[in-house]
């Protein structure tokens, strides 16, 4: 095959998520919408969400190990369904804290899966020091990996923009829906692998009428579009750093 016709490289989406849940609530339209399109998408989930996201389990009288058990399975079948691969980093919720091993576990994801796109936690979540934790983590590494002197294996990355997902009080968080995307023919996808997740089964309802406000907001800054449909689903984001184009749209 000459090089000319040889396939192009799949486009790439890595996910930095703080808990065993977190990809799939706030990002998993995302997920499963690069899966559609045939790209390849890795989920670096740092911590199993077994302390301070697994109160059912707890209440039930499971211990630790059950519960990391209980968490990985649970989100193990959320990403096959949302088209995406997983890897658990086992660095323990409640607090989740930065270690140089860490930070060389996920430089060493950035140069190996060489992603287009970034999708991580925002900066600010006075409910959950984790959240912020695991975007600082994200950021530093990313620039780590750009870094031709820092050390380890694999090619250096470039510089893929990055988009912080909505957490869970977005009021009290400092976000502001900077992008609107569209997920609602993936929609049934996310809702099914939020179902995976019956270690929060109260957050079902949430973030199915979470999809549809967004979806709501969606159809009010979409212009003249009118392919949309009569019920829009979808998920908002930030951007940390600019847009790069060619032309304003």
């Amino acid at each position: 095959m000459t090089q000319a016709n040889a396939p192009a490289t799949p486009r790439s989406t890595l996910v930095v998520t703080a808990h065993a849940g977190d990809f799939v609530w706030r990002a998993g339209g995302a997920i499963a919408l690069a899966a559609a399109r045939g790209e390849k998408v890795t989920v670096a989930c740092l911590t199993f969400g077994e302390r301070g996201e697994s109160a059912k389990a707890w209440r039930e009288g499971r211990q630790l190990a059950e519960i990391k058990a209980l968490r990985r399975e649970e989100a193990e079948r959320a990403a096959a369904a949302l088209g995406a691969e997983v890897r658990f980093f086992d660095a323990g919720d409640y607090p989740l804290v930065a270690t140089a091993e860490l930070t060389d576990q996920l430089v060493a994801v950035y140069r190996e899966t060489q992603p287009d796109v970034v999708l991580t936690h925002p900066t600010e979540d006075p409910y959950n020091g984790d959240h912020p934790a695991a975007n600082r983590m994200a950021l530093e590494a990313r620039i780590l990996a750009q870094a031709i002197g820092y050390p380890g294996e694999g090619d250096i990355i470039g510089a893929p923009p990055v988009f912080f997902f909505e957490p869970h009080q977005p009021e009290m968080s400092g976000f502001k829906p900077e992008v609107l995307l569209d997920i609602t023919e993936v929609w049934d996808t996310k809702r099914k692998a939020m179902e995976c997740l019956g270690a929060q089964q109260h957050l079902w309802a949430y973030y199915t009428d979470l999809a549809v406000r967004r979806g709501v907001q969606l159809k009010r800054n979409a212009g003249p579009n009118l392919g949309l449909a009569h019920t829009t689903m979808a998920e908002a984001y930030m951007r940390p750093f600019p847009q790069i184009a060619k032309e304003l749209a």
